[in-house]
């Protein structure tokens, strides 16, 4: 039964975070008030939501809004807020504060804070006017979430670190270590956020403590003034490894931890359809690393995250529209204790569809008129997306009559044999009309959900690089047949005459 499976695990009953990734593809304001009132429907509790370029930060640091496309306003911010307080879902910043900082140092005004020059992503721990710019962003943002009682300060992956001059200065210094360097910024981060809001929880990922010793993590000052948080999208996640990692924090006195797993975004860089049983297999998982705790271990709960990107400078990952599935899905898991039949139904109702995976395209599009925002964009994407990775359209240039008639060879030197071009040719531009109509059908719907430039730049990574090809193939096919004097019907018949 639910109850039994929620009274026993502590990640059922614990808070549900929905992960929003807004550093790519940022929602249009109207969808993703709609987004919002979709995930308190499916059982989160509160939202994450990692603003990076796309909030509104003024004066010196107005530079940081995306260029791209507007940050949300003002305005903007407050209506987010308030309509997930109606729906009783809190609301936690996310704001880097050492790595993954390539949104503040890429521009040339920040520059000389960067560890290394050539890393965009590793803040100088040694810099104060580093420091000063990290606390003038998190008053910035705080500043605009008044209710928020709690605030994320990422520090994951710090790339880099150490290989600075300044830092290789204070490495040479006996006692002095890798580990400490970090936790030293790290607590200056934490204890300048408690000086300025005494109430505020602070949560940061945990991968960078993981190979410190408890009491290296003890000494440094850290405990009392963050919880961390745990994070692993594996499928096949090490639930022992991770029981022993919480049980490590709680020694060093970190009692109050959360988890992190994923609903979208961390299968590759470049996946564009989500895979439901995938994330639903990392959330049975954690469930089974939250039941296996010793009791000292206070978790607080779990943030389910949809990344948007890997990093700031990365291609697109999954639209939301494809992982509301997987969301719904691992919601669901979470709330039941395992992925039941009860659970499955409670996603399709949810969701007023026939399935529970976005892949099966068959039963999405017998959706019913409940279904989910942003459902006919994620189901024109699959289809989209299974055209563009058919075999014969990704070996198109493998195949018989290409390798035979028209091969490398042919095409530096400009020779083919008329009747098998007019094979290619033919075959080239059905596949390419009926992908590039395809392509009109996702440009459309996701106009409505999402700004120009998302747009243009999910095309221009995901679409455009496996059409080339075959479109270098047809310009190469029509420049031999002009030099063999030979080309006729093509251009004159497109033109009408």
């Amino acid at each position: 039964m639910p109850g039994s499976a929620m009274d026993l695990c502590p990640l059922s009953r614990g808070k549900k975070l929905v992960h929003l990734d807004l550093k790519g593809a940022p929602p249009k304001i109207s969808y993703l008030h709609e987004l919002i009132h979709l995930f308190a429907d499916l059982g989160a509790t509160g939202i994450l939501v990692e603003y990076e370029d796309m909030f509104p930060y003024e004066g010196e640091l107005k530079i940081l809004q995306s260029k791209a496309h507007p940050p949300y306003s003002r305005e903007d911010i407050i209506s987010i807020q308030e309509i997930a307080h109606s729906r009783g879902l809190e609301i936690i910043p996310l704001v880097q504060t050492f790595g993954h900082f390539e949104f503040v140092l890429k521009h040339s005004t920040f520059r000389k804070l960067r560890e290394v020059n050539h890393c965009l992503g590793t803040l100088n721990p040694h810099s104060k006017q580093g420091v000063a710019l990290v606390l003038e962003m998190l008053h910035q943002v705080m500043e605009l979430h008044p209710k928020s009682t709690t605030l994320h300060i990422g520090a994951d992956e710090v790339y880099m670190l150490g290989e600075g001059e300044e830092s290789k200065e204070w490495l040479s210094i006996p006692g002095h270590s890798i580990n400490k360097l970090f936790l030293r910024h790290i607590t200056t981060v934490a204890k300048g956020i408690r000086e300025n809001y005494p109430s505020l929880s602070v949560i940061m990922w945990d991968d960078m403590l993981r190979s410190m010793t408890s009491d290296t993590i003890k000494d440094s000052g850290l405990v009392g003034l963050v919880q961390p948080m745990l994070w692993d999208y594996s499928p096949v996640l090490d639930v022992a490894n991770n029981i022993m990692l919480m049980e490590k924090y709680k020694s060093a006195g970190l009692l109050q931890q959360w988890v992190a797993s994923s609903f979208k975004g961390s299968t590759t860089v470049h996946t564009c359809v989500t895979s439901t049983q995938r994330h639903v297999d990392n959330h049975l998982q954690w469930l089974k690393v939250a039941s296996g705790l010793s009791s000292g271990v206070e978790l607080q709960g779990i943030a389910l995250t949809g990344w948007q990107r890997y990093d700031h400078l990365s291609v697109l990952c999954e639209l939301m529209p494809l992982g509301l599935h997987s969301l719904a899905s691992c919601l669901q898991c979470l709330l039941h204790g395992s992925f039941t039949e009860e659970a499955q139904k409670k996603v399709m109702e949810a969701l007023g569809t026939e399935t529970t995976e976005v892949g099966d395209i068959e039963r999405l599009s017998q959706a019913n008129s409940r279904a989910y925002p942003g459902m006919k964009l994620a189901e024109i994407i699959v289809q989209l997306t299974a055209m563009l990775e058919s075999e014969e359209l990704r070996y198109f240039e493998s195949s018989l009559c290409v390798r035979g008639w028209f091969s490398p060879y042919h095409r530096q030197r400009k020779i083919i044999n008329p009747l098998f071009a007019e094979q290619i040719q033919k075959q080239a531009k059905m596949f390419l009309e009926a992908v590039e109509f395809k392509v009109h059908e996702v440009r459309q719907e996701m106009c409505l959900l999402y700004p120009e430039s998302t747009v243009e730049e999910w095309i221009a990574q995901h679409v455009t690089p496996v059409l080339k090809p075959l479109q270098d193939l047809l310009k190469d096919i029509h420049t031999a047949l002009e030099d063999m004097g030979l080309f006729i019907s093509d251009s004159a018949s497109q033109s009408g005459n």
